[in-house]
């Protein structure tokens, strides 16, 4: 094969993976178009949603808060190894509260919810999809978008502030319990300093950037099973793709937001 033959093999290649690209985009705008369409259309499947909600937030619970107990205490364990130095311990309090009300709380929450839920989500439609019970419930006269797919996505959106709200008390406990309990900081001093340096905002802010969280780990979950292809396998890799593409977007996603409601908030 001449040079000239390999160049433009490359060129077609290159053309088909921005072509494909572009198809997945347009793809996924319109899938989201349409599951805000049906978002605002009765019938409203509440109880659908309270299931939802269920599973997402009660059922994660526990992971919340082995995750959040434990953060908390070492990050406060590893501020302390920094700040002894120059007898800053005070300070250990507000900073652990701060970092976990704006980044910590709603962006492992985020994780967890994305590696739980969002995976379950491309599982439960992506297995309707290949045994053609979404074809099914479509002949009845149900929409799949408004059965199926906004019923998460809303679950996730209200779920997951709770869950970073949980994330937040937890942990602010664990480093208490380091802080007070183990390294011995005056109990008066760790929790005033907390009340001088926070404020509503911080937490708000910790609150939007769950609830969008939310929104993208349900929109990409249920986006990816609608999409499974080819049986079993499919199902496995938009399993997979649901929890690494959602796990990429919280982690991309929180620094525009933090860039954007520093400038607000």
């Amino acid at each position: 094969m001449s040079i000239k033959e390999i160049a433009e093999s490359r060129v077609i290649d290159l053309g088909d993976s921005v072509l494909r690209q572009l198809k997945g985009l347009g793809d996924f705008t319109n899938f989201t178009l349409k599951t805000i369409f049906w978002t605002f259309k009765p019938p409203f499947r509440l109880k659908l949603l309270f299931e939802q909600m269920y599973f997402m937030g009660n059922k994660s619970v526990f992971i919340i808060f082995l995750t959040s107990i434990f953060t908390g205490a070492v990050f406060a364990f590893q501020i302390y190894l920094g700040f002894k130095a120059i007898n800053a311990d005070s300070f250990i309090g507000p900073i652990v509260t701060i970092a976990l009300a704006k980044e910590l709380a709603p962006v492992l929450s985020g994780l967890v919810v994305a590696g739980r839920c969002g995976a379950a989500m491309a599982a439960q439609i992506g297995s309707m999809k290949v045994t053609e019970q979404i074809d099914a419930l479509e002949v009845m006269g149900i929409n799949s978008y408004q059965y199926l797919a906004v019923p998460r996505i809303l679950g996730a959106m209200l779920s997951m502030p709770l869950l970073s709200g949980i994330f937040l008390l937890i942990g602010y406990w664990g480093s208490w319990l380091i802080g007070v309990k183990v390294i011995q900081i005056d109990e008066m001093m760790y929790t005033q300093k907390i009340g001088e340096f926070m404020n509503l905002g911080m937490v708000a802010e910790g609150i939007i950037k769950a609830t969008v969280f939310g929104y993208l780990i349900g929109i990409i979950g249920t986006y990816q099973g609608f999409n499974v292809t080819g049986g079993a396998e499919g199902v496995g890799k938009g399993t997979n793709m649901a929890v690494v593409w959602g796990m990429i977007t919280v982690l991309v996603v929180d620094f525009f937001l933090t860039s954007f409601l520093a400038k607000i908030l």
